[in-house]
């Protein structure tokens, strides 16, 4: 069955970096976009940013733009979300998802 797990997150101070991955399996993740989404305490889902199936095209949410990078390798059916200059305001649980299927998710914590 299609599974995502997601990795990497943890508390970080403000201004740090992350770097989360997710691993995906049971279908053929060379063939589709994925995407990362995240819900903040008390808030919905929030989209951050997808990536297509070669890993050619990426889009960014304007409150991540500039600061987060996408990327994904085909060959270890793995999606990765490098975090920078991390706020306050990326504390949330962040998932990696299909659109149809999503992972349990990873705790994303900033404060100092």
């Amino acid at each position: 069955q299609v599974q995502f797990v997601e990795s990497g997150g943890g508390l970080v101070q403000p201004g740090g970096s992350l770097r989360l991955s997710c691993a995906a399996s049971g279908f053929t993740y060379s063939s589709y976009g994925v995407s990362w989404v995240r819900r903040a305490p008390g808030k919905g889902l929030e989209w951050v940013s997808d990536i297509n199936s070669s890993g050619g095209s990426t889009y960014y949410s304007d409150s991540v733009k500039g600061r987060f990078t996408i990327s994904r390798d085909n060959a270890k059916n793995t999606l990765y979300l490098q975090m920078n200059s991390l706020t306050p305001e990326d504390t949330a649980v962040y998932y990696c998802t299909s659109g149809e299927y999503y992972g349990q998710g990873t705790q994303v914590t900033v404060s100092s």
